[in-house]
């Protein structure tokens, strides 16, 4: 007995997405601009305390190696000796590769190699994390499935030609994998939102809309000349403490529909600039908009070829031949192709 009409093109709708999902990668721009701020966040970190480096991070500092060592849990570099120039030697060399991961140079192994010392440099001082390192701790490794070398990177061509020794069994199930990772990225995105709106919801100060009007008032969160502006207007604060417990916990359910994922990204993008600005989380908040970078790919597209076409200097996109699926990524290439824009998400 044939099946419904109905049943018959639900069952086709599913397959196709389950093809495309197979053979298109989605996000590349997004996850290569989630790389490339993530890695200018590590070389900031690095940069903003290399004139107190020693005091903080070295071997004689303010907590020697010894108590370091014996109060660590996990893993980091900086324990494997007590030398000065050891430790020298690994938080230059923590700069360098930030800066690599920044600009698009090294690949998997460099990005690899960055969480690696990112983890080992946050574990030495766990004192001056802002919440950004725990985010970057688990988006980092799914970004190493994805293709997020393919967009705003050096053109060296060594990923080039790399690719092209892989098997192509091996590049045929790169497009999967990377799917795979964009989705786990935006995923733990989500989940953060949805979480730390659900316990604030639980809290007093929450549900009566004054815990903006306390959080503002905190030494090392207030921003002199500016905060008192926010928390001396009750209207403000109302606002601000209930549209971020709204904010946080439907945010999830905008990027699920296409045509309000690109603003409910960029309204977690002003929420987080916000909070850089006002709060000094700076870390904190460009690791956020980093993950909320995944759901504006095709608006990045979109803004690449524009300014190509129109900037001075730049230069109108040529069509290129479409590329079979399972073809090496083109690594060692800044900017986009000029097809139109890539799906986002789905």
């Amino acid at each position: 007995m044939p099946m419904p009409n109905a049943m018959t093109n639900a069952f086709g709708k599913v397959t196709a997405r389950l093809d495309s999902w197979s053979s298109e990668a989605v996000a590349v721009t997004g996850v290569s601009g989630t790389r490339a701020l993530l890695g200018f966040v590590g070389l900031m970190y690095y940069v903003g305390q290399y004139r107190e480096r020693n005091y903080l991070f070295g071997p004689n500092g303010v907590l020697p190696h010894e108590e370091f060592t014996a109060q660590l849990n996990g893993f980091s570099v900086y324990a494997l000796s007590g030398s000065t120039a050891f430790f020298q030697v690994v938080y230059h060399l923590g700069i360098a590769v930030a800066l690599a991961v920044m600009l698009g140079v090294g690949g998997r192994p460099g990005l690899a190699l960055h969480w690696v010392l990112l983890w080992s440099v946050y574990q030495r001082q766990p004192g001056l994390l802002d919440g950004g390192d725990n985010l970057a701790y688990v988006v980092i490794p799914f970004l190493l499935l994805t293709r997020c070398y393919d967009r705003f990177t050096l053109p060296t061509g060594l990923a080039a030609r790399l690719a092209e020794r892989v098997p192509g069994r091996l590049r045929a199930v790169s497009v999967p994998l990377h799917n795979l990772g964009v989705l786990m990225v935006a995923a733990q995105i989500c989940l953060v939102y949805v979480v730390s709106g659900l316990y604030k919801v639980m809290g007093e100060e929450w549900q009566d809309g004054t815990a903006l009007f306390y959080i503002m008032r905190v030494a090392e969160f207030e921003l002199p000349g500016w905060s008192h502006l926010v928390y001396e207007n009750d209207v403000l604060v109302v606002l601000g403490t209930y549209g971020t417990v709204a904010f946080l916990v439907y945010f999830p359910m905008g990027v699920l529909v296409p045509a309000l994922r690109p603003w409910a990204a960029a309204v977690s993008i002003c929420f987080h600039l916000s909070i850089a600005f006002f709060m000094g989380l700076t870390g904190f908040a460009l690791t956020m908009i980093a993950c909320d970078l995944v759901f504006l790919s095709g608006a990045l597209d979109r803004a690449v070829l524009w300014a190509r076409a129109h900037l001075p200097g730049g230069r109108t996109p040529r069509a290129e031949p479409t590329e079979p699926a399972a073809a090496a990524p083109r690594g060692g290439r800044s900017g986009t192709k000029s097809a139109a824009p890539e799906a986002e998400l789905v």
